[in-house]
């Protein structure tokens, strides 16, 4: 540093005094005020901090700053002029000062003002600096004449080339280096001489044997003499590996993005991890797994000592015959309490080895099964363990044994980021498998396990879950019985997949049974399960994240009841698929059921459509992920499933089956569920009907009616109770209803129905009976001795039925 005056000493007029350069810096606000005094600037001018802060800086100036100058700074953000300077004890000083603005506090501004003091030159200078700069530069520089021959390069050059200055100098470029990037060079440095221009190469200049990631990008530059003329042209060209290796990196990076967590299998996500990884990262990788418990729960935590029990996920290596590191995938792997993999998964981050460490002579000490790391002549390994969302899930190794760079902290970088990829994926593979277990099992619970018994129709389905991430979907089916023979068949489809489709499916396929029990028409039936699903999304809509499938809004459904004895079927669908019909003759068509809106829309409202079908008949009722696979169009679907309907078959499982093996060739990505009836008749032998006058005295000879047609039919067991049953049946319809009034049995294989039929709307209920009551008894009677009883309203008058088992059960 330079040394202050001593008393009596003057600085010479540049004010230079003996010693090293130094740096004068001052601040001065916008009203000319010194804000701040370095002791550079104490060196300079002699003044202290004290004697100049606060104080105009107008005082430290020789003479008054001339008004060109004051507009030059005005409105600028840098200034740059001589000034002359007035030192404490009163000598001048010119001094070449340079001021930035800078903004200190929101709107208030200030100058830093600096000038260099020059001491004794520490450095040569003129010649003898430009030749250091030339031969020591960082980049790679070489001259060339006018004829294109190197006249100078520097030691950079010399040693990429591997030739010194003289071997070189006199030849052209494409001599030096045999390239055809090197005559694309000359042919630059030609244009640089001709039009006095730069000029740039994008590719690499590299002598023979170099590869590219170890080439220079090139800069050529015309070089000319005081009068602009171009004498010679410049080389300029900087090693790009670490470039080249950073855009490799990235590239490799965003390629994980695609190639990293493609399906939902945990194992085969671990591959693609070691797919991705060798050999553009390493030269080897293996994965291992933490054990999981099935069904896709979390792994126990790492053991804080001990050794560490791993299932091989996946490995990759350059080496084709010796697999690198074994064991094989599939087999478990036990890493000693000291070893680098356990280490790294206590501390939770990844780390870099050398061969030579002794962590790693320690482990292969410990554990015989890691001499693979030396058999195949290993000399960097990486360690990264495998965590997301808090949980350690395994660890991956990566190794380089062919390429001879050691790993880099750049490469851990990538590597860790490569995991974590992986890692995500494997979790979320993890999570979904658990929350497909958890959807399944509630499913399956809300699913109807087997069929019901009923006269009127053969039953056979199918329900496949979608195999894509998307999760189980909604989709439901059931088959309900009802009074008088008659069956209902429901197919419905929620929408959403996950957890909440399926209790949303739970409730409405229980919503589904309690209308059908009180025997709703199907529009009906529809119209209340519509005002259901606006009530769910109502209370969940509030709900974060529900309000766009909040109660199932958009559900679809299809509701269909079937009598044996009319052989008629009434539909309504509510935004469904509309069945599908297979005559007996084998002519197979859609049956023109209105459409419907989905439910939950509310104000809207739906249509039944009825017809009689042959006995016989096949009825296909479905959900739409049986008509959308991802391999053809809706209208090739549609042949397809007719092609497989008509086709005779003597089980309805059959038919199932084929459908399904016609339309799908994968998992399918919607559930689907899938409904086969067959319809059945019954005929006139097996109904008995009478209608009755509206006389307490027509009761006896209904029951007598009755018992002869059970002789008839050979139920002689069931005519105490169907006697008592018609008693108290049609004696209520007498007294409290109104003409015409019908008595029907119906004999449906094991079953009994007794049906009695009024106009009158007002239906029956049980009542207790006091003690001394003389009625009161008879419909309990009945609800004790039948299996079931109820009441069947039509737009005009109900029948009130009662069912028996004649099985004995």
């Amino acid at each position: 540093m330079e040394r202050l005056p001593t008393p009596g000493e003057r600085p010479d007029e540049s004010g230079a005094s003996t010693g090293s350069a130094y740096t004068a810096t001052a601040t001065v606000n916008e009203q000319g005020i010194v804000t701040g005094w370095s002791e550079g600037a104490r060196r300079l001018l002699g003044y202290r901090s004290s004697d100049v802060v606060g104080q105009s800086a107008a005082r430290l100036l020789a003479d008054d700053i001339d008004e060109t100058s004051r507009r030059d700074a005005a409105g600028r953000e840098k200034w740059s002029g001589t000034v002359a300077l007035r030192h404490r004890d009163g000598h001048r000083l010119q001094r070449r000062l340079l001021a930035h603005r800078r903004t200190s506090n929101g709107p208030v501004s200030e100058w830093l003002v600096v000038s260099a003091v020059a001491g004794e030159p520490r450095t040569p200078g003129g010649d003898a600096l430009r030749e250091w700069v030339f031969r020591q530069s960082p980049c790679l520089l070489a001259v060339f004449d006018a004829d294109l021959r190197l006249v100078r390069a520097n030691a950079g050059m010399e040693r990429a080339l591997s030739l010194t200055e003289d071997q070189m100098r006199g030849l052209r470029l494409p001599e030096i280096a045999p390239h055809p990037m090197s005559h694309e060079a000359e042919t630059k440095m030609r244009l640089a001489l001709e039009s006095g221009e730069p000029q740039h190469v994008e590719a690499y200049i590299r002598p023979t044997g170099v590869s590219a990631e170890r080439g220079w990008s090139t800069s050529l530059a015309p070089l000319k003499d005081p009068h602009g003329r171009v004498g010679a042209v410049c080389l300029a060209a900087h090693h790009t590996l670490q470039e080249h290796l950073a855009r490799q990196r990235m590239l490799l990076l965003n390629e994980a993005e695609t190639r990293i967590g493609t399906t939902a299998d945990i194992r085969h996500t671990a591959q693609e991890l070691a797919d991705v990884a060798v050999p553009r990262l390493a030269d080897f990788a293996a994965v291992d797994l933490l054990d999981a418990p099935q069904h896709g729960g979390e792994p126990p935590p790492v053991p804080s000592a001990g050794p560490i029990t791993m299932g091989r996920a996946a490995v990759r290596s350059v080496l084709e015959d010796s697999p690198a590191p074994p064991p094989a995938p599939g087999e478990k792997t036990l890493y000693p309490p000291l070893s680098p993999v356990a280490q790294c998964l206590a501390q939770g981050h990844g780390a870099l080895y050398e061969v030579t460490d002794p962590a790693i002579a320690r482990w292969t000490a410990q554990d015989p099964r890691a001499s693979w790391i030396r058999a195949v002549g290993t000399h960097s390994l990486m360690v990264v363990p495998m965590r997301a969302d808090g949980t350690t899930l395994g660890v991956a190794l990566y190794g380089r044994h062919q390429r001879q760079e050691p790993f880099e902290p750049d490469d851990l970088w990538l590597a860790e980021e490569l995991t974590a990829r992986a890692a995500v994926s494997i979790h979320n593979a993890r999570r979904y498998i658990r929350e497909r277990t958890t959807t399944m099992t509630l499913q399956r619970s809300l699913l109807p396990h087997t069929l019901p018994d009923q006269a009127a129709l053969e039953i056979a389905s199918r329900y496949l879950p979608a195999g894509t991430q998307a999760g189980v979907g909604g989709d439901w089916f059931d088959v309900i019985p009802l009074s008088g023979a008659r069956v209902a068949l429901v197919v419905g489809d929620v929408v959403g997949h996950g957890i909440r489709a399926s209790a949303t499916m739970g409730r409405l396929r229980t919503a589904v049974r309690t209308l059908a029990d009180v025997d709703l028409p199907p529009d009906e039936l529809l119209t209340h399960l519509d005002d259901l699903v606006i009530h769910l999304s109502a209370d969940e809509g509030s709900t974060e994240g529900a309000a766009e499938t909040a109660g199932g809004i958009g559900t679809t459904c299809l509701y269909a009841v079937y009598d044996p004895v009319s052989r008629r079927c009434t539909f309504a669908r509510a935004g469904h698929p509309p069945p599908a019909l297979v005559t007996p003759d084998g002519a197979v068509h859609f049956l023109d059921v209105p459409a419907g809106p989905p439910l939950g829309l509310g104000g809207l409202p739906f249509e039944t459509f009825e017809t009689e079908l042959p006995e016989g008949s096949l009825l296909a009722l479905y959900t739409d992920g049986l008509l959308e696979a991802r391999d053809h169009d809706i209208d090739e679907a549609l042949d397809k499933m007719f092609a497989a309907l008509a086709r005779p078959a003597q089980s309805l499982d059959t038919v199932c089956d084929r459908v399904l093996s016609a339309m799908l060739t994968h998992r399918p990505d919607d559930d689907i569920a899938l409904l086969i009836a067959r319809t059945r008749a019954l005929h006139s032998d097996r109904v008995a009907a009478w209608d009755l006058a509206s006389d307490p005295a027509i009761v006896a000879q209904a029951r007598k009616d009755a018992t002869d047609q059970l002789a008839t039919w050979g139920l002689d067991d069931a005519a105490f109770i169907t006697e008592l049953t018609v008693s108290e049946l049609v004696t209520n319809a007498i007294r409290y209803g109104r003409p015409p009034i019908q008595l029907r049995l119906i004999h449906a294989d094991s079953t009994l129905i007794c049906e009695v039929y009024d106009s009158s709307n007002t239906a029956p209920h049980m009542r207790r009976a006091r003690t001394f009551d003389e009625g009161g008894r008879g419909l309990l009677l009945v609800a004790q001795l039948a299996q079931r009883w109820g009441t069947r309203h039509a737009p005009i008058g109900k029948t009130v039925w009662a069912e028996q088992s004649l099985s004995g059960g």
